[in-house]
C-alpha cells in the first residue's frame, strides 16, 4: 500500500544553521533527508515511519569538496556523482570513487549522498567498507557546536551509530597519506548495475622489502554493519605474501565475520566469496610488490 502525501511534512530550509536549530527544539521529531533515494523506497512503499521530514538537499554548507595539502573534507551532501567526477578523490582514493560508480543507476548517483549512505548506515552499503579502510574521520554538526568522531567507531549496530538525535554529518575527513598503496576494491551482486552487494570489499597494502608494510581490509554484506577485517590483517602484516599465508588469511576471514541467509545469498556462498576476495587482494599485491 503506498503512502498519501497528506500524512507528511516537508520543509526545506535555506541553511544548515536552520536545520539543526530545528533539530536542537524538536530532537527526534523531523528525519533529515538529503537525496532522498532510500526514504523514498519507504515511502513508496508504505512502509516510512516517520512523519515530518526536513531537507538538506543543496544546502551550499554540504556540498563542497575542500582539498587541502594533507586532506580532503568531502560535505556529507555530496553526490556519488560528485564523487566520481572529483580529480583528487578519483585519483587518491579510488576506493571510494569505484563504490560510487557501483551505487544504483546514473539517477541514484546524482541524488543519493555519501552523508545520507553513512547515516542510513546499511550493512551492504557499497562506500562505507572504503571509507573504513581510508579510516575517514566524520564531523558531526548540531545547534550545541561540532564534533569529530572516527568512522571506524561510528556503527554501533544494525542500522544504529553514534549520531545523536540532534545532530547532522557535516563533513567527512579523509587524510591524503595513501600514495603508493596497492588499492583492490569489487562488489560481487546478481548483476554490474543496480544490485544491492551479495558482498563487497575495499582493501589496501603496501609492500616494502618483500613483506607486507601495511594492510587494511573491509568488508560489507557480511555481518550486522560494515566490518574492518582487523584478525586478517594482523594475520598477513609484516609477512612475505605466499601460498600458506594466503590460506591461513582466508581461513581467518571466514572466522571474523558473521554472515546470514537472506533473500540475496546465503552464508556459506558469502564465507566462500570473502574468503575468495581476500585471496585474490593478497596475490594482487604481492605481483605489485614484484612489479608485476
Amino acid at each position: 500500500m503506498r503512502s498519501d502525501p497528506s500524512d507528511y511534512e516537508l520543509i526545506a530550509p535555506d541553511s544548515l544553521s536552520a536545520v539543526v536549530s530545528l533539530l536542537a527544539q524538536q530532537p527526534g521529531e523531523w528525519l533529515p533527508i538529503a537525496g532522498g533515494t532510500d526514504v523514498m523506497v519507504q515511502y513508496a512503499a508504505g512502509k516510512l515511519p516517520a512523519r515530518k521530514l526536513v531537507s538538506l538537499w543543496n544546502l551550499p554548507e554540504l556540498r563542497q569538496i575542500e582539498v587541502s595539502p594533507v586532506d580532503v573534507l568531502i560535505g556529507a551532501g555530496s553526490t556519488y556523482t560528485d564523487l566520481r567526477e572529483h580529480t583528487v578523490v578519483g585519483g587518491e582514493f579510488p576506493l571510494l570513487a569505484n563504490a560510487a560508480q557501483w551505487t544504483g543507476a546514473i539517477a541514484n548517483q546524482n541524488r543519493g549522498t555519501v552523508g545520507g549512505n553513512i547515516v542510513n548506515a546499511s550493512p551492504a552499503a557499497d562506500s562505507l567498507p572504503a571509507l573504513l579502510v581510508y579510516e575517514a574521520e566524520l564531523i558531526l554538526v548540531s545547534a550545541r557546536g561540532e564534533r569529530r568522531v572516527s568512522y571506524l567507531n561510528f556503527h554501533t549496530g544494525y542500522k544504529k551509530t553514534l549520531l545523536a538525535p540532534d545532530e547532522l554529518i557535516r563533513a567527512v575527513r579523509l587524510e591524503r597519506r595513501f600514495a603508493g598503496y596497492f588499492a583492490y576494491s569489487r562488489k560481487v551482486g546478481a548483476r554490474n548495475a543496480q544490485a544491492i552487494s551479495k558482498v563487497c570489499i575495499a582493501a589496501l597494502g603496501k609492500i616494502a622489502g618483500g613483506v607486507v608494510e601495511d594492510i587494511r581490509i573491509a568488508v560489507g554484506s557480511v555481518a550486522p554493519t560494515p566490518l574492518r577485517l582487523r584478525d586478517t590483517e594482523r594475520t598477513v602484516k609484516g609477512k612475505a605474501v605466499d601460498v600458506a599465508l594466503v590460506d591461513q588469511a582466508r581461513q581467518v576471514a571466514i572466522s571474523e565475520i558473521h554472515p546470514i541467509d537472506d533473500i540475496r545469498s546465503t552464508s556459506a556462498y558469502r564465507s566462500a566469496v570473502v574468503a575468495n576476495l581476500v585471496a585474490e587482494f593478497l596475490l594482487g599485491l604481492n605481483a605489485r610488490g614484484k612489479g608485476a
